[in-house]
């Protein structure tokens, strides 16, 4: 898992199994599986609401936009455990996240290849509300407010700040750099076709949609979740290779040992020794 003020995972959805997470040059890494389904499970640590940003691929999950902090994210209660399984089609449908090759994942498809191969969560705390305020003004109290569904969690639809800098995707640049310089010797940087996220098919889930006044226009806390083969990965060196099950013969296969070599058994037929 990663984050501090949230949990975040990649859940394989046919298995269930949360993928295993390699930290390696300050980045997550989780290897995929060309056509598995995931979801993105997010916990909040917090005993208050927190808005979670999400991207993938560079692009919002829930409004298809290039990812900017400013945009509209899911906002979980206190303690609220919740996967986001695919890319928002309306309050009751997505299109499931699936692992793909790369020229087949909906950055791609969209003409927006430049960023394939990650998952972006931006954490914001809510703006505390002070007993000593007035109550707002019912026009204001009821704008975006749509009643008090919290499976799953509401969509925000605030603004309240500039998108991510560019100085982001030059550090992303330069950690790539390094990884593929700390690749072992010899071993190319790609084994495999690299992975992106599909547009799967669409499934029902549900979202109500609420009022969030970040505290801040900057993030509280950014987790970025990088993934690829898992070949790739090992060759990056971000994954050790695991050894081959090769049969190997033993010097000492007996529990118990004799004190004296024993007597082999008797020959039935003594013309065998002719």
């Amino acid at each position: 898992m990663a984050g501090h003020l949230a949990d975040i995972s990649i859940v394989d959805r046919d298995s269930g199994r949360q993928l295993d997470t390699y930290y390696r040059h300050g980045e997550y890494w989780v290897a995929g599986e060309p056509g598995a389904r995931y979801s993105i499970r997010i916990r909040n640590h917090l005993g208050e609401r927190v808005l979670a940003v999400t991207s993938v691929d560079g692009i919002n999950v829930i409004t298809g936009e290039n990812a900017g902090w400013d945009q509209s994210g899911y906002v979980f209660d206190g303690w609220e455990d919740y996967q986001i399984d695919g890319w928002r089609k309306s309050d009751t449908q997505v299109a499931a996240f699936a692992f793909a090759a790369a020229p087949a994942s909906y950055a791609a498809r969209t003409g927006r290849p430049e960023n394939v191969g990650i998952i972006g969560i931006a954490l914001f705390r809510e703006q505390p509300a002070y007993a000593a305020l007035p109550p707002p003004a019912p026009q204001i109290a009821a704008n975006g407010v749509a009643g008090a569904q919290r499976f799953p969690p509401a969509m925000d639809r605030a603004r309240s700040g500039p998108a991510a800098p560019a100085a982001e995707s030059a550090a992303a640049d330069a950690k790539a750099a390094e990884l593929a310089a700390d690749a072992p010797a010899g071993a190319p940087l790609l084994q495999a076709p690299s992975l992106g996220t599909a547009h799967g098919e669409r499934e029902y889930s549900y979202a109500a949609h609420t009022h969030f006044i970040r505290r801040q226009w900057h993030p509280d806390e950014i987790i970025r979740i990088r993934y690829d083969r898992l070949e790739n990965l090992v060759a990056m060196g971000i994954v050790r290779a695991r050894p081959q099950d090769l049969a190997h013969p033993r010097p000492f296969p007996g529990t118990d040992g004799q004190d004296y070599v024993p007597d082999p058994p008797a020959i039935p037929d003594a013309g065998l020794l002719r």
